[in-house]
């Protein structure tokens, strides 16, 4: 079948997007599903900074490829052995699918899935196939989804089914931002009721990090970002105080919130400077999570004895450390009764011919979460 979708042909170009348009919106050919595959009619995808990440190099991947990892639609058609789900039924896509048999996938960590992290640094689907052509040559596939567009085969392992009462363009939001950002704080971090917690970076993911804190009844929840904005948004989402990460005294001004340093200091902004930021204004015995994806070529100097001598962790937290099958429907039923307003981070609805506009605003930190309606 013929599909709209986005594709980036070359990464690496410079903004502002809406000239250099790095995303071209083309027509190509979609295959039938597969054994274990599905097509999905995407209803709504998110825009987020990994897609950004994608599109500046600072995430190598192969091109032509078309993007899009955080979605929802509604199943149109099921391949060979797709036994549990059917037509007419609403999905979240899950950018790791879990082959249910590898070493992490048995020890119940599916987000370290070792085919599914092999299929996705190639571009393809975990069965190693390639259901996206132009013109007969392939396109690679972006995390097994490539969901800016407006039909996607995927693999059974990358969906979960979800209520069909959920809007769909809320329901895309579940499928990263907040299972990273939640999972971050629930299931990386268990931060217990009473902690003091930083959350470093407002963007989608560190705002969903800062409503769990809020949801698992930290005491002190103090936010940072360098934009004003999001940390007035930060303040109406339940964080007590907020710092801007720009100031120069901004650890001190941690440390003195604090008696000393947070229990929990989460980054969300993949960068080095916020990651030392995070680990600084950490309390002696507290925990540094780090979700951010900085460039691979980017290193952090640690203080090595630091770790020993004040008894620190320091972890890194992928997709919220979640099982995608578990925590999306138990998340979806914390936003229904109201403890995670997740809704609230929409900051706009847009269509997928203003993709490269959208991807100037994620970058300038203008917005939060943009979804993609189709």
């Amino acid at each position: 079948m013929k599909i709209r979708a986005a594709v980036l042909n070359q990464a690496g170009l410079s903004a502002p997007y809406v000239q250099s348009r790095p995303l071209a919106i083309e027509t190509l050919d979609l295959g039938e599903p597969g054994k274990g595959e599905v097509l999905v009619r995407i209803a709504a995808a998110g825009l987020c900074h990994s897609d950004l990440s994608v599109i500046n190099g600072d995430r190598p991947r192969p091109v032509p490829m078309a993007l899009g990892h955080e979605a929802a639609g509604v199943v149109e058609q099921v391949g060979e052995d797709v036994a549990d789900l059917v037509p007419g039924d609403h999905v979240v896509m899950v950018f790791v699918p879990s082959c249910g048999h590898c070493g992490p996938c048995a020890e119940g960590r599916p987000a370290l899935c070792e085919p599914g992290a092999a299929a996705n640094t190639v571009g393809t689907l975990v069965s190693g196939a390639r259901r996206l052509s132009r013109n007969g040559t392939a396109i690679q596939h972006h995390m097994g989804v490539s969901a800016f567009a407006d039909h996607a085969i995927v693999s059974r392992r990358s969906l979960v089914r979800i209520d069909r009462e959920l809007p769909l363009d809320e329901a895309a939001l579940f499928g990263c931002a907040v299972l990273t950002g939640v999972g971050a704080v629930v299931n990386t971090a268990r931060v217990p009721p009473g902690s003091s917690v930083a959350v470093l970076g407002l963007g989608g993911v560190g705002l969903n990090a800062l409503l769990a804190a809020v949801a698992s009844g930290a005491e002190k929840i103090i936010a940072l970002d360098m934009i004003e904005s999001k940390l007035q948004l930060a303040r109406q989402l339940g964080a007590t105080h907020a710092v801007n990460a720009g100031d120069k005294d901004a650890l001190e001004q941690v440390k003195a919130l604090t008696q000393g340093g947070v229990d929990f200091a989460f980054e969300m902004a993949g960068s080095v400077a916020a990651l030392e930021l995070a680990y600084r204004i950490t309390c002696r015995g507290g925990t540094t999570v780090t979700a951010g994806l900085p460039n691979p070529q980017s290193n952090w100097p640690l203080q090595a004895v630091t770790l020993v001598a004040e008894e620190r962790t320091v972890k890194g937290s992928y997709i919220g450390s979640c099982v995608p099958s578990r925590d999306v429907p138990r998340y979806i039923a914390l936003y229904r009764a109201g403890k995670l307003p997740v809704n609230k981070l929409l900051s706009a609805r847009i269509a997928l011919d203003d993709i490269n506009a959208g991807f100037d605003r994620l970058a300038s930190g203008e917005a939060v979460r943009q979804v993609i309606v189709f």
